[in-house]
């Protein structure tokens, strides 16, 4: 009687094969996750910004609350877990990895607006994590940012479209 299936050996070369394969693919999976971290980051960026102008340049006013200007969650602390709601001409707020939890590390960039319509971004010397690294990079590439702790000021100019 023949017996059909497969033996000891074969099976041990397949357990090595799938794991060189995984050896190989793990690596490549962080590195993607950090590509797209610091890519959300940047987009949200850029978000932020062209939020910011559109508000300014249609209304010539900042409204009381972010969320009646963008969707991008900002924080009140660099590393801070407080998203914040309120806004206030001259406060600085945050822009990071991740919305809530983040350490200091994760804070890319900074925020600030003021009354008469100036609009500040600054590249943080503290977010050094890999994503806000890359983000930074791309950021200045595009010229929404200026390099570490350096302030990119944009005067929005207009005070409001006329009906």
């Amino acid at each position: 009687m023949k017996r059909s299936g497969f033996t000891m050996i074969e099976l041990i070369f397949v357990i090595v094969i799938l794991g060189i394969l995984a050896a190989v693919a793990i690596p490549k999976l962080a590195a993607t996750r950090s590509d797209a971290t610091s890519a959300k980051v940047t987009s949200n960026l850029g978000t932020v910004i062209s939020d910011i102008g559109s508000r300014w340049t249609s209304q010539g006013s900042w409204p009381a609350k972010w969320t009646d200007m963008t969707n991008v969650a900002l924080t009140t602390t660099a590393g801070g877990n407080t998203v914040a709601t309120t806004l206030s001409a001259g406060t600085k707020y945050y822009l990071q990895t991740k919305n809530t939890g983040a350490a200091a590390a994760d804070a890319c960039f900074s925020v600030q607006v003021d009354a008469n319509g100036t609009m500040e971004i600054t590249a943080l010397t503290n977010g050094n994590s890999a994503e806000c690294k890359l983000a930074k990079t791309a950021a200045q590439k595009s010229n929404m940012s200026a390099g570490d702790n350096v302030v990119k000021y944009t005067d929005l100019a207009g005070a409001g479209v006329a009906y």
